[in-house]
């Protein structure tokens, strides 16, 4: 692991979501307006800048099950990650970290089954977010750097 991958998880949750999940973005755009002192970073799990945390617990290069929270060298995913992720928001957010009393499988079998309708009930982008300008240093790699990578990459028609 890099230094700088290293300071920032020492300083940060690291938030992993499907860029084009309309949900996932909604929820991410909750956290944004709610975490005014930039506890949380974020990035697509499409993204590259997501591969390398990916790799090193062991998930697929393609998972996009769930919104993954990466905290204190620990990976959370599903209704965990969520609620952990709640419970560091201004306002009343942080008491629904109480339902981490309910068992995990309950908890997972209800977060799975929202992740298995999210694109029919919420639709999907074509593309993964593009932050705003104030917003890109919350982000730990610009969709806009991806777009223009992925263009010097391929071959000319």
């Amino acid at each position: 692991m890099t230094t700088q991958r290293s300071d920032l998880e020492a300083q940060h949750g690291i938030v992993l979501f499907d860029g084009v999940c309309n949900l996932c973005n909604g929820f991410v755009n909750f956290v944004i307006d709610r975490d005014p002192a930039g506890y949380f970073k974020f990035g697509a799990l499409q993204s590259e800048a997501a591969r390398p945390y990916l790799e090193r617990f062991g998930l697929r290069p393609d998972y996009m099950d769930s919104i993954v929270l990466i905290e204190n060298g620990r990976l959370y995913r599903d209704s965990t990650a969520a609620l952990r992720i709640l419970r560091r928001l201004q306002g009343l957010w942080p008491l629904l970290y109480g339902l981490i009393v309910v068992p995990r499988p309950l908890r997972d079998a209800v977060y799975r089954w929202i992740a298995r309708h999210r694109y029919r009930w919420f639709g999907r982008r074509e593309q993964c977010r593009v932050p705003t300008p104030d917003l890109l240093a919350r982000f730990l790699e610009s969709p806009l750097n991806v777009s223009s990578e992925a263009e010097q990459k391929s071959p000319a028609a």
